[in-house]
């Protein structure tokens, strides 16, 4: 994934900015309203002076503004400019297909993966294997069960006959990450332990909990504008 530097330049500007805790605080304080840097003041148990200091870092940072009373004309009141903050997270993801997960086996955190994909998002996902098992393995069939996830025991397949080329594959265990190469070599990784290894109830919700913290978080790069 390439970020333009001035891109990047830019988003340590604005984490530079909320360094500092005052200055992360008249941030807060803007969130919900507009304030005058003297109500700011009087809010935070702030100098007025050193609120004028930090105003002037958060607005080179492009979070903050100033406007003109329409009332009193030597009043200035701070507004605070969403899109900076937006700018925090992390670049979208643009040419996306279907999203594939793939592990060793098959079996067990790809399927939950793609399972968790599809109900998160209501999207295209599928999920595959370097050596596919026959089955899924049954206590990831038993945590999908406890979730409500759809997953089919004998739905495993390989790698080979999955994936296609607009596809975004995310690999959910170090094997197949560092196994695979070439077109199929995944864009992501994410590694998450083998709950087959320990094959215990906890292991495989452990692994679920992972996997369905990975989704929240990859959802909102993927899904289109507008769509959470």
């Amino acid at each position: 994934m390439t970020v333009e530097p001035s891109f990047l330049a830019g988003r340590a500007r604005i984490h530079a900015a909320l360094g500092d805790p005052a200055r992360l605080a008249i941030v807060d304080a803007l969130t919900l309203g507009d304030a005058s840097p003297g109500e700011i003041a009087h809010t935070l148990g702030l100098p007025t002076n050193l609120v004028a200091h930090h105003v002037r870092v958060l607005t080179d940072a492009g979070l903050v503004t100033k406007g003109r009373s329409e009332g009193d004309r030597r009043r200035t009141y701070l507004r605070l400019r969403p899109r900076a903050l937006a700018a925090l997270a992390a670049p979208r993801l643009t040419g996306v297909g279907r999203v594939v997960f793939v592990c060793t086996h098959n079996s067990a955190r790809s399927q939950l993966a793609a399972a968790l994909w599809k109900r998160r998002t209501r999207s295209a996902a599928a999920s595959a294997g370097t050596k596919p098992a026959t089955r899924v393995h049954p206590r990831a069939v038993a945590v999908a069960h406890r979730h409500r996830l759809d997953l089919d025991p004998t739905g495993t397949a390989h790698i080979r006959d999955i994936v296609r080329g607009d596809d975004l594959v995310i690999a959910v265990c170090d094997n197949a990450h560092e196994e695979l190469t070439g077109p199929l070599h995944p864009r992501l990784h994410w590694s998450v332990p083998d709950p087959v290894r320990v094959d215990t109830d906890e292991a495989f919700e452990t692994a679920y909990a992972d996997l369905a913290d990975r989704v929240d978080r990859l959802a909102p790069a993927v899904l289109p504008s507008g769509v959470r």
